[in-house]
């Protein structure tokens, strides 16, 4: 009799142990009542019937994924080796849980694909340049399929992208021709200014002859400072018509 009402108190006391869930404040519970989605419980302490309820916690914080290494072919045919890590959270803790049967995994799949998939659009400068435009890319494309799973991309960020060790040295060397390109460029750009100075100079030299006098004067000068034992002085260009012998005399 005694053991019949000890077990008649214990049986609903352990019921109701069995039936109190605490959920924490990052956690919410998916509860199914004979096996139909039923509502969203928590924060805090909880009830779910054994047997007739079941619960499944889903944790709402920011997860990283981190995207494995993949093999990844240019648009312009280079071969290359990509990592990314992805940051997402839950926002629909029903639909992660219904419509998938594994998000973190179905997530990281889908990263890989999205993530070669892109990249294959772009050349191999695009790809070491403008590493903001893919990652935006990247977010945005997974952010979209990842919506009907009740997941959230909030970020995407290219880590690495590796080369072959021929590539590297390829790429070296396009870049040295492209610095003695434009170092080219910059000094034939730099006589070119200075022969249309000069041009600019004669011009008005000769249009004003005390400019040329005035010049010539300063030309001495800049010689004798020189401390130099031999002076070659210039021969005024007037003075050749006065001599005998030249053709040129009136």
């Amino acid at each position: 009799m005694l053991i019949g009402t000890l077990v008649a108190i214990l049986v609903p006391v352990l019921v109701v142990l069995a039936s109190l869930k605490i959920i924490r404040e990052y956690e919410r519970a998916v509860v199914f009542v004979l096996g139909r989605f039923y509502r969203i419980k928590g924060p805090g302490l909880i009830i779910v019937i054994p047997v007739i309820q079941q619960m499944v916690r889903v944790d709402l914080r920011t997860r990283v994924l981190d995207v494995p290494t993949q093999d990844v072919i240019s648009r312009d045919n280079v071969s290359v080796k990509v990592n990314a890590v992805i940051y997402y959270r839950v926002i629909d803790p029903e639909r992660a849980v219904i419509r998938v049967e594994n998000f973190e995994a179905a997530t990281s799949q889908l990263a890989q694909t999205t993530l070669r998939s892109v990249l294959g659009q772009h050349e191999l400068d695009e790809m070491l340049s403008e590493r903001d435009k893919l990652n935006a890319d990247i977010r945005r494309i997974l952010d979209e399929q990842t919506d009907a799973w009740g997941i959230k991309v909030s970020n995407v960020e290219l880590k690495h992208v590796d080369l072959d060790e021929s590539m590297i040295r390829a790429i070296a060397k396009q870049a040295e021709a492209e610095r003695i390109r434009r170092a080219k460029i910059i000094s034939a750009e730099g006589e070119y200014q200075a022969a249309e100075r000069m041009l600019d100079a004669a011009k008005i030299m000769a249009q004003r002859p005390e400019a040329m006098q005035l010049r010539y004067l300063v030309a001495l000068q800049e010689i004798a400072n020189e401390r130099s034992q031999t002076i070659v002085f210039p021969f005024p260009i007037e003075l050749s018509k006065l001599l005998p012998g030249t053709g040129t005399e009136t």
